[in-house]
């Protein structure tokens, strides 16, 4: 069966791996929106925490016999820990300052995260096999569903909905919120906000290496991984609306779909498709499909 002239199984295989790729595109844009949201910091070294939480899923397998699914716990852990360190460390002291600063400071924090990976590893792909259980496909009779890109996509939905949740429907997402609007009101309340901003860093960096423990099997694992990844993300936070939860959620896997439906009707342009549509949504709607007009 054949839909605008492509076989039907060809264009499903394609919707798939848009549909992966827009998973990843959701976990990290929502990383970025939970943290540009909260506590106001455009975060650039997303992508080399994304890479990283990779590379620690590597390292836990060839260093010491750790499983897929330790380490898909593990790694964001790690680097969540990380998070926090840097959160206390270096960007506590600029959240009064321009976005300008904690943009220079997170770059300058991706350059040293990548130079200390590449002295180590290069810039050649690692190896990392998807777990046993997850590893063939599924014959659906209409299309072969290869079962880890299907698990990357539930368990994305999984995490992206689950944190959306917490932040918009809950006690704590609430007192988040109010701590970044009028952190002395609810400090009145007995409420540590400096600890909630901390830890709310740690959270949304540890969603990105999260993504990467799920993008090991499916990206080659190297320490530029993170650079062009990063770069589309970022176009997807501006499409969604910066710090929009479920803008970033759902523009993240839109955008995945419609890039992949590119690279059937006009490969060409499949690379720019994204920031086409960011030029067009900025010109009609400068704060994003979801985000708050000032």
């Amino acid at each position: 069966m054949d839909v605008f002239g492509y076989p039907l199984p060809a264009l499903l295989s394609q919707l798939l791996l848009g549909l992966v790729n827009g998973a990843f595109y959701a976990m990290l844009s929502l990383g970025l929106a939970v943290i540009f949201g909260l506590l106001n910091v455009i975060n650039f070294a997303h992508g080399a925490l994304f890479m990283l939480g990779a590379v620690l899923a590597w390292a836990g397998m060839e260093y010491a016999g750790l499983s897929y699914w330790v380490m898909l716990l593990l790694s964001p852990i790690v680097v969540g820990a990380l998070g926090v360190i840097i959160e206390k460390t270096m960007l506590r002291w600029i959240y009064k300052l321009d976005h300008i600063y904690g943009l220079l400071l997170t770059l300058g924090i991706t350059l040293v995260i990548e130079g200390v990976l590449r002295s180590i590893y290069g810039v050649s792909g690692l190896p990392y096999s998807p777990p046993e259980a997850l590893q063939g496909a599924t014959d659906l009779g209409f299309m072969i569903l290869p079962n880890y890109r299907g698990w990357v996509v539930v368990a994305s939905l999984i995490v992206c909905i689950a944190t959306w949740y917490v932040i918009e429907k809950t006690k704590l997402g609430a007192y988040l919120r109010a701590g970044t609007e009028n952190p002395k009101m609810v400090e009145a309340f007995g409420i540590n906000v400096p600890l909630m901003v901390t830890l709310t860093y740690g959270f949304g960096v540890a969603l990105a290496a999260f993504a990467g423990v799920l993008a090991a099997p499916v990206i080659q694992i190297s320490p530029l991984m993170g650079q062009n990844l990063i770069i589309v993300v970022f176009a997807v936070v501006v499409i969604g609306g910066m710090g929009s939860i479920m803008g970033s959620i759902l523009t993240g896997l839109g955008l995945g779909v419609i890039e992949g439906l590119t690279k059937v009707f006009y490969p060409e342009a499949s690379a720019t498709v994204v920031f086409a549509i960011m030029a067009v949504v900025l010109l009609v709607r400068p704060a994003g499909l979801f985000g708050k007009e000032k």
